[in-house]
């Protein structure tokens, strides 16, 4: 597949870019800052580099042509600035989905975003209270992240990743649920999330769904 990938100048985007290359997927890269990527990625011949920001409509609009699906690593800082700006920038990025026929999306997300399959866990509860407490503006963003696609994405073939707290681990074991559900943990690493989107682009079992992933 041609997969669109954002965030990509991260460390968890430059695991998706590795994982997507392994299997065998060509690359579209829309960065800000396109020069951060490893020199790797950068000169590769199955990545194309886009530079531009989230905002500028035609530069991304151009970015989506021939894409099969969009890959997303964006999420918000401890320091995010007020306004729910990446939750605005998921209602762009629906739209021009949308106007270029491409429907599959696989969005990083965290228990910040609730589910109705969630059960009560008292350790995330606590992470989730420390965050919204700490980095309210991170927190606000990633719950209006949810809401965007769930409602305006409504017509996609959605799936948002939640992952718990990460880690620089090169462990790419993962276990994907629901809080409280027995089996899923706080902790996964950023080898795992990339693993999980890539492998769920190919298999396509959590479709309008938002599990999430952890370490087994």
């Amino acid at each position: 597949m041609r997969v669109l990938i954002l965030g990509a100048t991260g460390a968890a985007g430059v695991l998706l870019i590795q994982e997507a290359l392994a299997a065998s997927h060509t690359v579209v890269i829309y960065a800000r800052s396109p020069e951060k990527l490893p020199e790797q990625y950068r000169a590769h011949p199955s990545v194309t580099i886009h530079k531009g920001q989230l905002d500028d409509r035609e530069a991304f609009s151009s970015t989506l042509k021939d894409v099969d699906a969009v890959l997303s690593a964006l999420g918000p800082s401890l320091s995010q600035p007020k306004g729910t700006p990446l939750a605005h920038a998921y209602s762009l990025i629906i739209e021009l989905m949308k106007m270029h026929g491409v429907r599959r999306l696989l969005a990083l997300g965290t228990p910040s975003i609730t589910d109705p399959n969630d059960k009560f866990s008292l350790q995330m509860s606590i992470i989730i209270t420390g965050v919204a407490t700490l980095a309210h503006t991170a927190y606000e963003d990633m719950v209006a992240i949810g809401k965007t696609i769930r409602t305006q994405g409504d017509d996609l073939d959605w799936t948002i990743a939640r992952v718990p707290l990460l880690s620089g681990s090169d462990d790419k074991s993962f276990v994907a649920g629901y809080v409280g559900d027995g089996k899923t943990g706080i902790r996964l690493a950023r080898a795992g999330f990339a693993s999980f989107v890539v492998q769920e682009l190919e298999n396509n079992e959590w479709v309008k769904k938002a599990p999430l992933i952890s370490f087994p």
